[in-house]
């Protein structure tokens, strides 16, 4: 009898222990929110004094009529191998451009932050043109399982590019942080769920994983914080990898990696850097995404958000020569460092 009772309890232990994990972990706490908007959770950012941003968004204006020299080069994919990996679920990833990669894990395709169109912009003569067009068609893709978003800025929440993923395949299901559903769904796209930090969400083959990190959100001239943005970490039975999406350098890459590390492959921002003033809050330069990886225990990391469009001043060439110099330095090591051409795909 006594033997049973004890049985019983560590049964309940361990279910609420897997279940409180699942939805509202205890390592990762749900993201601030106060007055109508979310926060970080370790400071509000500071994006510099007028005498700072305004000379940056005059330069702005002219990045449409900028060439693309010492952009990333481009590389067609082999579309059987894409289908191939699809198929046999040999883990890869093809970077698309910008944020956007095409993950095959776990015997499902997905795709993060996509973005297809030339400017990301509400305003097209205004916004920053495309430097590489993207090395495949959507048309083209692999059954596209998974849509991930990480935050409602134009270069990362794409809606022509959304909606014609959704008319593609409607049983695609598009994961956003807390309060971007809404949008998608403004826009016909309506197989959405939200996720807060510390949440997560069971499919076939996986387990996606909503998670810190550090930056903002906006839209329109009124939306400043009204939603939330995120980091995403996608593992199945063989791998573990991780998404930043958009953000700073910040604390919590320690606290992801004892919650869900080691993982297998790591993407990291590297640009959009400078004015570093400006920028420091909210994107991390070179040197700081490879402290990142370092905090992520990740075997690889590939970096991203660099290259495909002009967001910033750094000149294009500097954010991956700067990556490959702190991966060296700092002993995350060559073959660990991936700067990837758009369109090529490696295993992992």
């Amino acid at each position: 009898m006594h033997r049973r009772l004890i049985i019983a309890v560590l049964s309940l232990l361990f279910i609420d222990g897997r279940t409180f994990a699942g939805t509202d972990s205890v390592a990762i706490k749900k993201a601030p929110w106060d007055d109508g908007k979310y926060a970080n959770a370790s400071k509000s950012l500071d994006h510099g004094s007028l005498r700072i941003k305004a000379p940056f968004m005059f330069r702005r204006l002219g990045t449409y009529f900028r060439n693309g020299e010492n952009a990333p080069q481009l590389q067609i994919p082999d579309l059987d191998r894409l289908y191939g990996y699809a198929s046999h679920k040999q883990p890869s990833l093809t970077w698309i451009g910008h944020s956007t990669m095409l993950v095959q894990m776990g015997g499902m395709s997905f795709l993060t932050d996509p973005i297809w169109s030339k400017i990301p912009s509400p305003i097209p003569l205004l916004g920053p043109k495309r430097f590489v067009p993207t090395p495949i068609a959507i048309v083209d893709l692999p059954k596209i399982d998974l849509v991930v978003i990480s935050h409602n800025h134009y270069d990362h929440l794409d809606i022509p590019t959304l909606r014609s993923l959704a008319a593609r395949n409607a049983e695609t299901l598009f994961l956003v942080p807390m309060g971007n559903a809404a949008l998608l769904r403004r826009h016909g796209i309506t197989n959405v769920k939200e996720l807060d930090w510390g949440q997560s969400l069971d499919l076939p083959g996986l387990t996606v994983h909503c998670l810190p990190a550090q930056h903002w959100s906006k839209r329109s001239l009124t939306d400043t914080n009204k939603t939330l943005w995120s980091s995403w970490a996608m593992i199945s039975d063989s791998r573990r990898f991780y998404h930043a999406g958009d953000t700073g350098y910040f604390s919590g890459f320690k606290a992801i990696a004892d919650y869900l590390g080691p993982f297998d492959l790591a993407a990291l921002p590297i640009g959009a850097y400078a004015p570093r003033q400006m920028m420091r809050a909210s994107h991390m330069n070179p040197e700081e995404a490879v402290t990142a990886a370092i905090d992520l225990k990740t075997k690889a990391a590939v970096a991203m958000h660099f290259g495909t469009f002009d967001l910033s001043d750094e000149p294009l060439s500097q954010p991956p020569e700067r990556f490959k110099a702190a991966a060296s330095v700092q002993g995350l090591g060559e073959h660990q460092a991936w700067v990837m051409k758009i369109g090529e795909t490696r295993p992992f």
